[in-house]
């Protein structure tokens, strides 16, 4: 395996480990995109309960339902990088994973 190098300000990426890290940055993301979407909601429901925090419930439905829509953009986000990941290696040996994070 070859290390990543830098020259010149620019940053050059060896396929091995680099694809394996670049898989856990993204699946990190989305965990903890998923755990705020169910807290999200979590406390919106609870907020529910109590007249006086109805608006704020609401609110927190929003966010959530908004964080909803941060995975599709993660898991687009690293399909983009794989592939710039892919071309730079020139040899087409990444090979994208079919499960999604």
């Amino acid at each position: 395996m070859s290390s990543t190098g830098m020259r010149s300000g620019t940053l050059t990426l060896h396929i091995g480990r680099e694809e394996v890290a670049l898989r856990r940055r993204y699946e990190v993301a989305s965990i903890l995109n998923d755990i705020l979407v169910a807290v999200w909601f979590i406390v919106g429901s609870v907020m529910f309960f109590s007249d006086d925090w109805t608006v704020t419930g609401t609110w927190c439905f929003l966010i959530g339902s908004i964080e909803l829509l941060v995975r599709p953009v993660i898991r687009l986000f690293r399909h983009l990088h794989i592939q710039r990941v892919r071309s730079s290696a020139g040899n087409g040996q990444v090979s994208d994973s079919t499960q999604d994070y």
